[in-house]
């Protein structure tokens, strides 16, 4: 048994619960193995007539609970802050049961109620824990009262050991309180501690990757603008040699506002590449930049059908006018004509604070893998060829580098990209 314990808890990356778990099942083997010694001792040693039937039975069925806590541990359910309170319990009630017959509050080992409160503080919410220090508080107050006294005589002490046994009562109740008070903060602090290293290292990891794309981005601008100019004299030429075809000339027109918008965009790119910081980028009205975003829109995807409201306070606040935010809301509005081919609906308020940005889309909606991995690089549901999984990926980190959130949800009839975007508050 004990070797399997040691092969499962080498095994990294697993929960916190179920590591806590697997620590608590190599506990209970050695609380068990000194109960027995303990057992011995006073049997043979001290020669002590205790109930020693039921107190062997408690020590059997808690062993035999420790061996089913193996079992499930070879089992890949996730352990739950309820499951792993319930392992603390019967712990608790063994322990109760063990020193009802031996002694009650008079018992030396009363003090190994700290144990499952120190284990619950440490590793479950706070709630858990000051259940726990009621339970482990009423369980000591009723062994002052009930339980088999122990073969000696205290008459001769009187009211000394009572007062004995009451003093030691309330360091009790004093310790536990302190400790779930104490723990369950230092615990709370470092929980907090360890999501803000981990939001670092997920940022630092995003910046990484950003500075990747942003590289391959300038490369391919460079290596696309030869090919670029080469379609542009071509199609310039095609469109004065065939004159009088009106419907060639209507196709190669929207051909070449394809391509011009193209080259506009590289250019863009590499103006862009080393921007300055977002507090020295100029502001623009919500209205006029949202406007000039859906032009921009239309030119590249002529095809979309798509409904506009926006309203808000007036006269409309500013809003960060860059390149990266227009081309964040550029690429949420792409995929979701890219969901939703016949119709989507753009949906716009907007405060003295905050912009409120909605895109409605009719599609599919999200899958269950979708929902939880969008937005990650390289992740996309589209055929091979179709897309890249970097435009939503880009757009949650710009969008998050300049305060605001993007949040994808399934509705009825399709799926809601919400934005939400913080606006320059005028300085006084």
């Amino acid at each position: 048994m004990r070797k399997s314990a040691t092969k499962v808890l080498a095994n990294p990356g697993q929960p916190p619960l179920r590591k806590n778990l697997q620590r608590l099942f190599l506990l209970r083997n050695i609380v068990i193995a000194a109960q027995c010694l303990t057992f011995a001792l006073a049997y043979w040693g001290l020669e002590l007539e205790l109930p020693w039937a039921e107190m062997v039975a408690v020590a059997v069925l808690l062993g035999v609970v420790n061996l089913a806590t193996w079992i499930r541990l070879h089992r890949k359910w996730p352990v739950s802050s309820m499951e792993f309170f319930a392992q603390l319990l019967v712990d608790v009630l063994a322990l109760s049961t063990l020193l009802y017959l031996s002694g009650g509050s008079t018992n030396p080992f009363i003090s190994l109620y700290l144990l499952p409160l120190t284990i619950a503080a440490a590793a479950l919410p706070w709630a858990y824990t000051w259940v726990m220090a009621a339970i482990t508080i009423s369980c000591y107050t009723l062994l002052l009262f009930y339980y088999v006294p122990l073969p000696h005589n205290h008459e001769e002490h009187g009211s000394e050991f009572i007062m004995h046994v009451s003093g030691m009562w309330l360091a009790f109740v004093l310790s536990t309180v302190l400790i779930a008070w104490f723990v369950v903060k230092m615990g709370i602090s470092i929980r907090e501690r360890d999501k803000d290293l981990a939001l670092a290292r997920e940022q630092a990891l995003r910046n990484e990757q950003i500075i990747a794309l942003g590289t391959l981005a300038a490369g391919a601008a460079h290596e696309l603008g030869t090919p670029l100019a080469t379609m542009a004299i071509v199609t310039g030429e095609l469109q004065d040699e065939y004159i009088d075809n009106t419907e060639f000339q209507g196709n190669i027109r929207i051909l070449r506002d394809q391509i011009a918008h193209c080259k506009r965009t590289l250019t863009q790119l590499l103006a862009d590449a080393g921007q300055a910081r977002a507090e020295d980028v100029s502001g623009q009205t919500v209205d006029l930049f949202l406007r000039q975003v859906l032009d921009k829109w239309q030119l590249m995807r002529p095809s979309a059908q798509f409904t506009y409201r926006g309203s808000g306070v007036q006269p409309a606040p500013q809003i960060l006018n860059t390149q990266l935010l227009s081309q964040s809301i550029l690429n949420l509005l792409n995929n979701a004509a890219d969901a939703s081919l016949k119709h989507i609906e753009i949906e716009v308020t907007w405060s003295h604070q905050e912009l409120h940005l909605q895109i409605l889309d009719y599609g599919e909606g999200l899958s269950g893998e979708a929902a939880q991995r969008a937005g990650q690089p390289f992740f996309t549901t589209k055929t091979k060829g179709q897309g890249f999984g970097i435009g939503l990926f880009l757009a949650n980190a710009n969008i998050e580098r300049f305060g605001g959130k993007v949040r994808l949800t399934n509705r009825e009839g399709g799926a809601c990209t919400q934005v939400i975007l913080p606006l320059i508050q005028p300085s006084i």
